[in-house]
Parts: structure tokens; C-alpha cells; sequence
């Protein structure tokens, strides 16, 4: 197949060189369109009063200086066709579950790519340390050989989160639902030069919500996890409610 890949780390990140490595040892046609920098957390945001670059680093590897979102408006008008048949996002360093999908650059250039039209994948290695993406390269090329991508079906993107295990260890796969998770010490206080006080966003790693077939609840057990996603946010079990609300003016 003839894949592009983005992400949300970089263009040199080791998730996705790994991906890369991994996707052209079956064979696959790879083209790497990703950020210039890092871009973590970047969510769905494109850059509308700033000059972007795309940078041609090496055969079919394109740096690019934006947002991930940003990434895939342009690899799609300037550096790919219609004759790509997949777009996968990652490997990304560090899970993508429960509502970190909507801060998360990763999920949001999987999105994008399927907003034009292309079926997509974000995919996402659980850990912040001593990473292991080749099980998630492997893991992930083995489900493509299995045609996994044949089954994303229109204004879906898969998110696949993979627990950070040897390949052998890995229990099999779960179709989940999204979980929940709560952060501590999210705000961090430090001093700045001049002895003034400054904020980080940050927090200790997160703590999951026991949801049963949540992604979190999978890929804690060994799993890895598939949640098949959709930016439709209109609550539509609620229109009755509102609507008599409005015939009771």
C-alpha cells in the first residue's frame, strides 16, 4: 500500500522512523509528512497568520513547520495524490485514551486526514520510558496484513493504543470504548529568571477510571486497544428535552 505517515512528535521521532522501518520491510510504499518540531498537545489547531515551511529532509520524508493538523492540509495539497490508501498517525510516545484524544495532535491529524477523505489510523504505545514502538510497529503490520484498514468505514478513524510489552507478551486486541482519567498535580509551580512565579501544565501520570471495555481497562490488562472514533459531537438523545423546552416559551 502506499502509506503516509504523520504524527504529533516529529518527523525524526522514534515512533515513526520505527513505523516507517517496519511498514517498508512488507512492502509498503511509505511517505512521511510530520512536524518539524515537537507538537504534542497541539489538538486540532491549524496556523492561519504564520508562513509554514515544508522541508524535503530525505526521499519521501517532508518536515514541515506546523501543527500536525497543518501537516496533513499540506502533505494533501502538496505533496500526495488521491493515490494514497492510508494515512497512519504515530507511533506516538505515549498513550492516546480517554479524553487525552481531544487534546492530542496525534488523534487530531488521523482526523484531519479523514476530514480529506483518506481512511486513518492514529496509533499510540502506552509509556513514557523505556519504550518499546517495535511491538507497536509490528503489532500494527501484522493487523494490516490482515486487512485491518479494509474495515474503517467513512467519517471513522481507528485509535489503537498498544501496552508497552514485548511483542510475544501482548494478550491480543479489544474494540473499545473511550475511558475516563483524572490528572494530580496538573498545575506545577516554578520560578522563572527572576525569581517570579510560572506555571506548567503537567501533572503526574494519570490515573484511569475502572470503565468496563474502556481502552485504559484493555491496555492495563495487555491488550491492545481499538476504539473506533468520530468527531460528532451533537448529543442527539437530547433534542427532545430541548425541544420542549422551547415549545413550553
Amino acid at each position: 500500500m502506499k502509506i503516509l505517515l504523520t504524527n504529533d512528535d516529529g518527523f525524526d521521532a522514534p515512533g515513526i522512523t520505527i513505523l516507517a522501518d517496519e511498514l517498508k520491510k512488507y512492502g509498503h510504499d511509505i511517505i512521511i509528512a510530520a512536524p518539524l518540531k515537537q507538537q504534542s498537545a497541539k489538538s486540532h489547531s491549524i496556523t492561519l497568520f504564520k508562513p509554514m515551511k515544508v522541508i524535503e529532509k530525505s526521499k519521501q520524508c517532508y518536515a514541515i513547520s506546523g501543527t500536525p493538523a497543518d501537516c496533513m492540509i499540506l502533505a494533501s495539497q502538496l505533496i500526495v495524490d488521491n493515490s494514497i490508501d492510508l494515512v497512519i498517525s504515530g507511533i506516538n510516545a505515549g498513550q492516546n485514551m480517554g479524553e487525552d484524544v481531544l487534546y492530542s495532535g496525534t488523534v487530531a491529524a488521523a482526523i484531519e486526514a479523514m476530514f480529506l477523505g483518506h481512511k486513518s489510523i492514529a496509533i499510540s504505545l502506552a509509556a513514557y520510558k523505556k519504550q518499546k514502538f517495535i511491538t507497536a510497529a509490528k503489532y500494527l503490520c501484522e493487523m494490516l496484513e490482515n486487512g485491518i484498514h479494509k474495515e474503517i468505514v467513512k467519517n471513522e478513524v481507528l485509535n489503537i493504543n498498544v501496552p508497552n510489552l514485548d511483542y510475544d507478551e501482548l494478550k491480543g486486541t479489544k474494540v473499545t470504548c473511550i475511558g475516563h482519567r483524572i490528572y494530580y498535580n496538573f498545575i506545577r509551580e516554578e520560578k522563572d529568571d527572576n525569581g517570579e512565579p510560572v506555571y506548567l501544565i503537567g501533572g503526574d501520570e494519570p490515573h484511569w477510571t475502572e470503565i468496563e471495555n474502556s481502552d485504559a481497562n484493555a491496555v492495563k490488562n495487555g491488550f491492545v486497544s481499538i476504539t473506533p472514533i468520530a468527531p460528532d459531537f451533537t448529543k442527539k438523545n437530547s433534542f427532545g428535552r430541548i425541544s420542549n423546552w422551547i415549545e413550553g416559551q
